[in-house]
């Protein structure tokens, strides 16, 4: 049978099945051809991917060494396997190719080279994950087609997901771990112009640490970035937990520098004004001390509290400002600056209150005075200035008022009966209009 069977011809059954027609071998063939050329561009694509390049000759550590050593295994395994399925559909195009009208011999080979286990593979290491505990690490297995498209199929996606995450890890974290690594040493740059330098300062020793976290944080990412992958939820995504914390750090960091910044920039007016407080304070020290001694000579019987001098303490610690401001030593100054400040304001109210209190005998002096003068006026308002009770009750007020020293208690005393006196002889004429209403 020069050209085979018409197409009209019952199936025979076979080992694999019923044996496929001629359409059916034409329709099988160009299927798996199709998964070829598919399975092809995935290997090549595999091949040329940037992250088995780097894998290739990245040195490797941990999780990522331990899985590229299986990975790598199962790419070699996924070629040799192609070739075999290549060869098996190279041959089966072949034997179809001989005749426009397959014989039953043809047909029943196509069968089973198409649907039958009838490609071989030997020779292969499998890989952990695709034999079974008890299984041979290198064997001889028979495949149909189908079946050697699922297990390339499988290799293929865990070979993809391990390289494209490590890639994945490579691309997102190197690049931004760098970024902040020049940024912290920009920001260690500016710590060291204002004296924020390790040993000297928590936030120097704290910036030393976060330069060294992150070269070890980048260095870990370079040999093991499957570590920094987290698969689910799916497409998977970079962990980038401690490179977050990183530049929380640093951004910490910055405003403690900031900080010493603006104390640097506004160290002279905050210098200039403590001054100006502290003088303020001294001199109010002064004038309670000189009215200090006037209260003693002008009023008797009176306790006068006594008057400190000028805080050393304030005046010493504002020199070392100023020694501070002109060394550069601006993380010093920051903090003995915020002290300072409340300092000098308690300052300037205890000197407030030393004068208030010292002058107050001075003031109530002044206020029996107001009040005789206002009470003569008063008699005089109404006639009886020539009053000998009155007048003789003024006097001595006066007297004891106006002499010095001058003793309060008494002089109230007398401002207290010329008052009286003054309520005695007004109280009949104040009550004069109201009898005549009545009569």
């Amino acid at each position: 049978m020069a050209e085979g069977a018409p197409p009209g011809r019952r199936s025979v059954e076979g080992p694999s099945g019923p044996v496929m027609g001629r359409e059916e071998v034409d329709r099988a063939l160009a299927r798996i051809g199709a998964d070829h050329e598919a399975i092809e561009s995935s290997l090549l694509a595999l091949q040329d991917h940037s992250g088995r390049r780097l894998l290739e000759g990245a040195e490797l550590a941990g999780v990522t060494k331990e899985r590229w050593a299986e990975t790598d295994s199962a790419i070699t395994l996924l070629w040799s396997h192609f070739e075999a399925y290549t060869a098996a559909l190279n041959s089966a195009r072949e034997l179809r190719g001989r005749r426009r009208w397959p014989t039953q011999t043809d047909l029943n080979t196509l069968t089973e080279l198409l649907r039958g286990t009838g490609v071989t593979v030997s020779g292969g290491a499998v890989p952990d994950a695709a034999r079974s505990l008890t299984g041979p690490a290198v064997l001889t297995e028979r495949f149909s087609l189908e079946q050697l498209l699922d297990r390339m199929n499988g290799w293929y996606e865990q070979a993809m997901a391990m390289v494209a995450g490590a890639d994945s890890v490579w691309s997102a974290l190197p690049a931004r771990i760098d970024l902040l690594a020049a940024d912290v040493q920009r920001v260690r740059s500016l710590a060291h112009s204002v004296g924020v330098r390790p040993g000297a300062h928590p936030s120097g020793d704290e910036l030393e640490r976060l330069i060294t976290d992150l070269a070890a944080l980048r260095a870990q990412v370079v040999s093991d970035p499957l570590a920094f992958w987290l698969p689910e939820p799916k497409p998977g995504r970079a962990d980038t937990a401690r490179y977050e914390q990183a530049g929380r750090r640093l951004e910490e960091l910055r405003r403690e520098v900031d900080a010493v910044l603006h104390v640097r920039d506004d160290a002279d007016q905050r210098l200039l004004h403590l001054r100006d407080v502290l003088s303020r304070a001294d001199r109010t020290l002064t004038e309670a001390r000189s009215a200090r001694v006037e209260v003693l000579a002008k009023i008797a019987a009176s306790e006068v509290p006594a008057v400190s001098g000028p805080s050393s303490a304030l005046h010493e610690r504002l020199a070392a400002a100023d020694d501070y401001r002109r060394t550069g030593q601006w993380h010093r100054l920051s903090p003995l600056l915020d002290g300072l400040e409340q300092r000098a304001d308690e300052e300037l109210l205890r000197a407030r209150d030393s004068l208030t209190a010292v002058t107050a005998p001075l003031a109530v002096r002044a206020e029996q005075r107001g009040r005789l003068d206002a009470y003569r006026a008063k008699v005089a308002r109404h006639g009886m200035a020539e009053d000998p009770l009155l007048i003789e009750r003024y006097d001595q007020a006066r007297r004891m008022l106006w002499s010095a020293p001058c003793d309060l208690r008494a002089a109230e005393s007398t401002v207290l009966r010329y008052q009286q006196a003054v309520a005695e002889v007004l109280g009949p004429r104040q009550s004069q209009p109201a009898d005549r209403r009545e009569s």
